[in-house]
């Protein structure tokens, strides 16, 4: 038995599923997943010793790799004067002036200790701003795992082929409807019989959480348009693609100026920290000026936010952003032509640092086209690149990260990984 078959072994005793967080159990793609004992730049190693080229970047918070030097100076200095307070700090000023300089539309911002915590309250608000219940998501997304979005769900909950989660009593999940990604002429429909009842509209302005699926031109701007004209709040999540895609994010990329908008993963720099802001008029209305009420005995923890104010400042270095989308595109296009040299049907994308592989002639653009890719192709493939050592997402419904770190040389690697995975594939 190796190291990380006997961790799991041990895990699998006392922790559900072996693993504190669905996705991590390898259920999509079979066998046992390693256990990470470090990791430096572009690279984890696993309990046996492994090294791979990750990318994964803890689902990524880690734009500048692992271990960042400046980033792990700045929590180390934190700790060194405590590690939790419970109190106002200078750092939550500094890092809430960074987040509302960097994002448009945000005039003032709460800190929170996760993603779920922060679009959990943006929603929680929306209604409170509104006084409306209804809550309309798509198909796929996943905004966390709270009640309300526990509905047609993606992330972990497309591995496990589960539309929705016991537990999530069914007079909650009536207050939020599901539409399809990218449904323009859905989203008319809906308004047009429901606009006055609806709180808030939350999307994920890239689709991350079933694969990498890129917003067609008409629909944010569509939803921008008729949240407007029903004064229904527009709400977006930003957890996955917040300073990902740009340094203004995926709001300051396509142009559209949410409402409220979410973020974690980045903005804490590999430690827990969430985020939720937007319009002055909207964030007056949390405690303790406002009604809504919201609260965290860790929010704004000094060490997050050390390493977040670290992470963030180097994102701000002149050209990062087309340094990364331009490493990311290269290795989408060289894995595509690596599936074409070797007769598989395949495509991929990308968007800023974020990437997708589909097992599909084109990129889908629907919730119903990623359901239909060949995900016992992802298995085989994803397995063959592992043994190569390159470690992606252990699901075929989940983005892939590029960081900083990244070499031409791990790029290189990784294609040529591809090739001879692509060549030993059955399809």
């Amino acid at each position: 038995m190796t190291a990380n078959e006997a961790l799991f072994a041990r895990a699998q005793r006392i922790i559900p599923g072996g693993v504190n967080s669905p996705v991590r159990a390898f259920c999509s793609v079979g066998g046992t997943p390693p256990f990470f004992t470090r990791g430096m730049g572009s690279r984890v190693w696993d309990a046996d010793g492994h090294s791979y080229i990750d990318y994964v970047g803890s689902w990524g918070p880690l734009i500048l790799g692992h271990a960042d030097p400046a980033t792990v100076s700045a929590v180390q200095a934190a700790a060194a004067n405590g590690l939790s307070f419970g109190a106002p700090t200078e750092g939550e000023v500094e890092i809430a002036e960074l987040l509302t300089r960097l994002v448009p539309g945000m005039d003032m911002v709460r800190l929170v200790s996760s993603g779920t915590e922060a679009t959990m309250s943006a929603i929680r608000l929306a209604r409170g701003h509104t006084g409306r219940d209804t809550l309309i998501k798509f198909e796929g997304c996943y905004h966390g795992h709270s009640d309300s979005l526990l509905v047609k769900a993606g992330s972990g909950m497309l591995t496990f082929g589960n539309p929705s989660s016991a537990g999530v009593p069914a007079d909650l999940a009536r207050h939020t409807l599901v539409l399809n990604y990218n449904d323009v002429e859905g989203l008319h429909d809906i308004f047009a019989n429901e606009g006055d009842r609806i709180a808030g509209v939350i999307v994920e302005p890239v689709a991350g959480n079933m694969n990498l699926v890129a917003p067609q031109p008409a629909f944010l701007a569509t939803l921008r348009e008729l949240c407007t004209r029903y004064d229904t709040v527009l709400i977006f999540d930003e957890v996955m693609t917040g300073f990902r895609v740009g340094l203004s994010s995926a709001q300051g990329l396509y142009g559209i100026t949410p409402d409220l908008s979410t973020f974690g993963k980045i903005i804490g720099g590999g430690m827990p920290l969430g985020a939720f802001g937007g319009r002055r008029e909207i964030m007056e209305k949390i405690a303790p000026l406002g009604p809504v009420y919201q609260a965290g005995t860790l929010s704004g923890n000094p060490l997050s936010v050390a390493a977040g104010l670290a992470t963030l400042k180097q994102l701000e270095a002149p050209g990062f952003y087309a340094a990364l989308a331009e490493k990311t595109r290269a290795l989408t296009e060289g894995l595509t032509a690596a599936a074409r040299r070797q007769g598989v049907p395949f495509s991929a994308q990308a968007i800023g640092g974020m990437f997708g592989l589909y097992f599909s002639a084109t990129p889908p653009n629907t919730y119903a086209k990623v359901m239909a890719m060949n995900t016992a192709a992802f298995s085989q493939f994803y397995h063959a690149m592992l043994d190569q050592g390159i470690y992606l997402a252990p699901s075929a419904f989940e983005a892939g990260f590029v960081s900083a770190a990244h070499t031409p040389a791990d790029i290189a690697a990784t294609i040529s990984a591809a090739e001879k995975a692509f060549a030993s594939l059955a399809v």
